[in-house]
């Protein structure tokens, strides 16, 4: 089991992850909303503007303050370790 840091020492299993998408857009935002209606939503932002989605198998939505790129490179094996995890 592989487990990827989503910032603030947040850890989700990478097995399990969907999709990986920014939070800008339209249909994510509505997305978001209905996790957060149904209770699906985790929210590992603390506090900060949501920068990156990612749906996982269990229909549960991760918001992240972390950029979708960054998270994208952790899930391949890369370190992807940026200023924003440092500022942290």
């Amino acid at each position: 089991m592989k487990f990827v840091n989503v910032g603030f020492n947040n850890m989700i299993n990478a097995e399990r992850v969907v999709a990986v998408i920014a939070s800008e857009s339209a249909p994510a935002k509505r997305l978001v909303q209905d996790a957060r209606d149904s209770g699906r939503a985790i929210d590992c932002t603390c506090g900060r503007k949501t920068r990156c989605i990612v749906i996982m198998d269990s229909d549960h939505v991760i918001l992240s303050a972390i950029q979708n790129e960054t998270i994208s490179q952790r899930l391949a094996g890369g370190a992807g370790d940026t200023e924003e995890e440092n500022e942290q």
